[in-house]
C-alpha cells in the first residue's frame, strides 16, 4: 500500500541514531511518566458529565433524559475532531525529536488555528439544527425541549473543546501530559461548583447546568492554550495564522477523521444489532460498552504514549530506538490488557448489581463481561499499534486499514442480524455473549490489520 507523506516531513535514507537507542529502563520509565498522568486525565473528562447527570437528575426525570439525549449528540459533535489531539501530538512530537522546538510549537499553532474554525462552524450547525438533531432521538415532546435547551447552550462550548484538544495534542508532543491533567481536574472542580450555583442558586435549572458547563470548558482551553501560547513566546513562534500551513494541518488530520468514522460506525452498528435481540440484551450491552469505554482509557493512555515516543523517534532519526520502544510498549499493552482482563473477569458478577437491579439483565451482562476480558489483552496491543502508527504520522495507512476492517467485520455482524430471532429464543444472555464475540472478532481484525502494516518499514519516515 502507498503512504502519502505526512506534511511538514520529508522521505530520508533511514539511518541509525548516532546516538543509539534509549535503554529498556528508560523507556519503560518514559512510558510510565507519560501514560500514568494522560490515563488520570483521561478519566477526569467523563466527570463532566458525571457532574451534569447527578446535578441535573435531581431536578426531573426529564431534565435527565433530556441531558442524556444532548450529551450524545453534542460529544458525537466532538470526539469526530479526536485528530485535532492525535494529529497534532504526532506533528509536534516530530519536529521536537528532529530539534526544531520553534517549528513543532508553531504546527502546534497551526492546530489551534485549525480548531477555531472546526469550533466556530460546527456551533453555527448545531446551533441551528438543534431541534431536528433531538428529533432523532424519538424522544417525548417535553424531553426533547430539555435536550434543545442544553444542546442549544452547550454548542457555544465546542470551540472550547476542540480548543482543549488541540492544546492537549500541543503538550502531548512535548511529552507533557501533566499539564492536561491538572487543567482537566481544576475544570471538573469549577464545573460542578458553577452548576450548583446556576441550576439550584439562580433557578436556571437545565439552562444553568449547560451554561455551567460551558464556562469551564472555555476556562480549561484558556488555561491551557495559555500554557502553549508561552511556550510559543518564549520559542519566538509567531502566533499569526498561515491558511496554507493550516490547510496542511487539515489534511493530515482528514485520514484520522475517515479512521475514526470508521471506528463509530462499528460501534454503531453493534449497537443496532443489540436492538434486534431484544430489551434485555440491549440494556444489558449499553452497559457492557459504557465498561468498555473505561477500560479503554486506560489503554489510550498508553496509546498517547506510543505516540508522543514514536513521533520523537522518528522525528530523530532513531530507527532502532523506535523498533525497541514499539516492542516494549506493545509488552505494555498486553500485559495492562491481561491485567484489565483478569480484574474485569473477577469482578463480571458483582459490577451488573451497581447498574441494574433486573436479575436478567444482571446475568447477561455478566456473561458479556466474561467475554470482554477475554479481549482485553487483544484490545491492549490493538491501541498501541494504533498510538506507534498516529504517532509515527501513518494516517492514509490507517484509514484505509479501518476501513477495511469495517468491511470484513460487517458482514459477520450481518451473519449475527440474520440469526436475530434464533438467538432471542435462547435467551438473552447467550444472544448478548455471541455479539461480544463477535465484537471481540472485530478486535482480532483490526489487530491484524495493525500488525502487518507495522512488521512493515513503509511507516518508518523519518526527520522532522
Amino acid at each position: 500500500m502507498r503512504r502519502d507523506n505526512p506534511p511538514y516531513s520529508e522521505r530520508v535514507p533511514v539511518t541509525p541514531a548516532t546516538s543509539g537507542p534509549a535503554t529498556p529502563r528508560a523507556v519503560h520509565r518514559q512510558i510510565l511518566a507519560l501514560a500514568i498522568p494522560a490515563f488520570l486525565a483521561l478519566v477526569a473528562e467523563p466527570l463532566f458529565l458525571l457532574g451534569d447527570s447527578a446535578i441535573v437528575g435531581h431536578l426531573g426525570t426529564d431534565q435527565l433524559a433530556g441531558l442524556g439525549v444532548a450529551s450524545a449528540a453534542l460529544l458525537t459533535a466532538a470526539n469526530i475532531y479526536v485528530f485535532l489531539a492525535y494529529g497534532t501530538t504526532a506533528l509536534v512530537a516530530r519536529r521536537l525529536g528532529a530539534g526544531e522546538d520553534s517549528a513543532a510549537i508553531a504546527a502546534g499553532v497551526d492546530g489551534i488555528w485549525l480548531s477555531a474554525v472546526l469550533g466556530a462552524a460546527t456551533t453555527m450547525l448545531v446551533t441551528l439544527l438543534a431541534a431536528p438533531i433531538c428529533d432523532l432521538f424519538g424522544a417525548s415532546a417535553a424531553v426533547a425541549d430539555q435536550a434543545i435547551t442544553y444542546l442549544r447552550i452547550s454548542a457555544f462550548g465546542i470551540p472550547g473543546m476542540l480548543a482543549i484538544l488541540a492544546a492537549t495534542g500541543v503538550l502531548r508532543g512535548f511529552q507533557d501530559t501533566r499539564t492536561p491533567l491538572i487543567g482537566a481536574t481544576a475544570g471538573f472542580g469549577v464545573n460542578l461548583l458553577l452548576n450548583i450555583i446556576l441550576v439550584y442558586g439562580a433557578g436556571l435549572g437545565i439552562a444553568g447546568s449547560a451554561l455551567g458547563t460551558v464556562i469551564a470548558q472555555t476556562g480549561l482551553a484558556a488555561g491551557l492554550l495559555t500554557v502553549v501560547l508561552r511556550r510559543a513566546h518564549r520559542l519566538g513562534t509567531s502566533l499569526r495564522p498561515h491558511p496554507g500551513r493550516v490547510l496542511a494541518a487539515a489534511r493530515f488530520g482528514m485520514p484520522l477523521l475517515v479512521r475514526t468514522l470508521a471506528l463509530r460506525a462499528a460501534m454503531l452498528a453493534t449497537t443496532w444489532v443489540a436492538t434486534e435481540l431484544g430489551d434485555v440484551p440491549l440494556a444489558a450491552h449499553q452497559v457492557a460498552l459504557t465498561i468498555f469505554g473505561f477500560l479503554a482509557f486506560a489503554l489510550d493512555a498508553l496509546a498517547i504514549a506510543a505516540q508522543a515516543i514514536t513521533g520523537h523517534t522518528l522525528g530523530a532519526r532513531d530507527v532502532p530506538g523506535t523498533r525497541a520502544a514499539t516492542r516494549l510498549m506493545l509488552w505494555w499493552g498486553w500485559w495492562m490488557g491481561v491485567v484489565l482482563g483478569l480484574l474485569l473477569a473477577a469482578s463480571h458478577s458483582v459490577l451488573p448489581v451497581l447498574f441494574t437491579a433486573d436479575s436478567d439483565v444482571r446475568r447477561a451482562l455478566a456473561t458479556a463481561l466474561l467475554v470482554m476480558a477475554v479481549g482485553q489483552p487483544v484490545a491492549g496491543l490493538v491501541f498501541v499499534l494504533d498510538g506507534v502508527l498516529i504517532g509515527a504520522g501513518d494516517g492514509t495507512a490507517l484509514a484505509w486499514l479501518q476501513v477495511v476492517v469495517l468491511a470484513a467485520y460487517l458482514p459477520v455482524l450481518w451473519v449475527v442480524h440474520l440469526h436475530a430471532g434464533p438467538l432471542r429464543a435462547t435467551g438473552a444472555t447467550h444472544a448478548l455473549a455471541v455479539l461480544w464475540w463477535t465484537f471481540n472478532g472485530f478486535m482480532v481484525f483490526r489487530l491484524v490489520a495493525l500488525s502487518l502494516r507495522a512488521r512493515t518499514d513503509r511507516w518508518m519516515v523519518t526527520g522532522a
